[in-house]
């Protein structure tokens, strides 16, 4: 089963080069790990950039001291397919995925800001549908709910920003808490900085397979549960390198251990065994099986080029490897324009590919006598390219002014807009649609 919900930032309008260089800076010190590795999700392969990214403790961005910032995000994603994992790699995969989210950013001294992620994601799955083999099971939508704060700091010597998050995620068939601590310093100019942080994800799974596979029957209930634990390093080196040209380099390493598989993921296998019964009529089916422990190896780089005072090049490359067999490589492309002094159009292009993990086979591929098998396509050799088109709106008074009912009568401002559509195509036949918003706020 795949879910996906919108995490993705939103692009701003180009600022004069030395705040944007403050403000890469920063956000590079508060950067969460990469939320594509993190495990507290029912998704946990896609490492492409199309599927979902896990909401995890978040850190303050910058603001102007006595600003609280509101932002209130909403998406929406729609994607087919045939190769459902819930039913052996073949099968509807039609899933459609509302978040609406609201991210606070709150100022509680010159120094200190406090943040919070607020959200729900509402799905919709036809793969999910069938892990009772019924149409219109309870299985075929569900909502997750998500709630995430974080603190940073900083010190004394004004170079130094120190930060601590922690969050919850619930939906029907797994808990997750995550835990976040980081470090920054930057240099004295303000021209280069290093930033570490590490950030733990605690995830209870409810182990719901597969209807026939169910010890005492379809009518059994006490699905029982598994932990699985992540840890991740993130270590990013950011630099400005000429007047025109900006660049951080990352590594983020992680660590899973404990259940990796998905219990409701049916492979089916081409021979038989007396021991798991008479075959169906698709063939001898188990619930998916995965090794206890991963580790991860990506690296990755960032460079941002302003060609012109109104065109802006930004390029990221990432390459990654885990030990379940997986290498692969992304790429992508962002060209922010700036149309007008406060409308900014962004086309992007995404591009990534990826080898197959040791464990993946197609339905029917499958042998009794193998330890480990999955055929889940996001753990499959494929291609993919994401492209589309954002625009941001932010005039320099706001969109508009007006009193809120619990700001006790302060004014809040309608401070800017951003649109993003994106259309992505898998090299197996998966389609996908996701149109994002976010609208930004600020009250004094």
């Amino acid at each position: 089963m795949t879910r996906t919900a919108i995490r993705e930032q939103q692009a701003r309008a180009i600022p004069p080069t030395t705040l944007l260089i403050k403000h890469l800076l920063f956000l590079l010190a508060l950067a969460a790990p990469l939320a594509a590795l993190a495990q507290a999700t029912p998704t946990p392969n896609r490492l492409d950039g199309s599927g979902l990214s896990p909401n995890a403790a978040q850190l303050p961005a910058p603001g102007r001291y006595g600003e609280t910032e509101v932002d209130i995000l909403g998406s929406y994603y729609q994607q087919n397919g045939d190769h459902s994992a819930v039913e052996g790699g073949i099968g509807s995969q039609h899933l459609t995925d509302t978040a609406p989210t609201i991210l606070l950013n709150v100022p509680l001294d010159s120094t200190t800001r406090l943040a919070a992620n607020v959200g729900i994601d509402y799905y919709t799955s036809a793969s999910s549908d069938k892990i009772d083999q019924v149409m219109s099971s309870p299985s075929s939508h569900d909502a997750r709910y998500h709630a995430d704060f974080g603190l940073a700091r900083v010190l004394a010597d004004k170079l130094t920003t120190v930060g601590l998050g922690a969050g919850v995620s619930k939906e029907y068939d797994y808990l997750s808490f995550n835990l976040l601590a980081s470090w920054a310093r930057a240099s004295q100019d303000g021209n280069r900085q290093l930033s570490v942080s590490g950030q733990a994800f605690l995830d209870k799974i409810t182990l719901i397979t597969p209807a026939e596979l169910r010890v005492g029957g379809t009518r059994n209930k006490n699905y029982g549960s598994d932990n699985r634990q992540s840890f991740t390093l993130s270590v990013v080196y950011a630099q400005v390198l000429t007047k025109r040209l900006q660049a951080s380099i990352s590594i983020e390493p992680v660590v899973q251990r404990g259940l990796l598989s998905t219990p409701f993921q049916r492979v089916y296998f081409f021979d038989s065994n007396p021991a798991l019964g008479t075959p169906g009529a698709l063939g001898t089916a188990q619930a998916e099986v995965l090794p206890r422990l991963r580790y991860k190896y990506p690296a990755s780089l960032r460079l941002t080029y302003y060609a012109t005072d109104l065109v802006q090049l930004r390029g990221f490359y990432r390459f990654y490897n885990d030990n379940f067999g997986i290498r692969a490589h992304t790429f992508e492309l962002e060209v922010p324009v700036k149309v007008t002094p406060f409308f900014t159009l962004y086309p992007f292009y995404r591009y990534h590919t990826q080898t197959a993990a040791d464990y993946f086979a197609p339905y029917l591929q499958h042998s009794v006598r193998e330890e480990y098998f999955t055929s889940d396509f996001d753990l499959s050799a494929f291609s993919a390219n994401k492209l589309g088109l954002g625009f941001r709106y932010a005039p320099l008074y706001g969109l508009g002014r007006f009193k809120t009912p619990f700001g006790g009568g302060r004014i809040t401002k309608f401070k800017s807009l951003d649109v993003r559509y994106g259309y992505y195509r898998q090299s197996t036949g998966l389609t996908a649609n996701i149109v994002s918003a976010n609208l930004a706020f600020t009250m004094p």
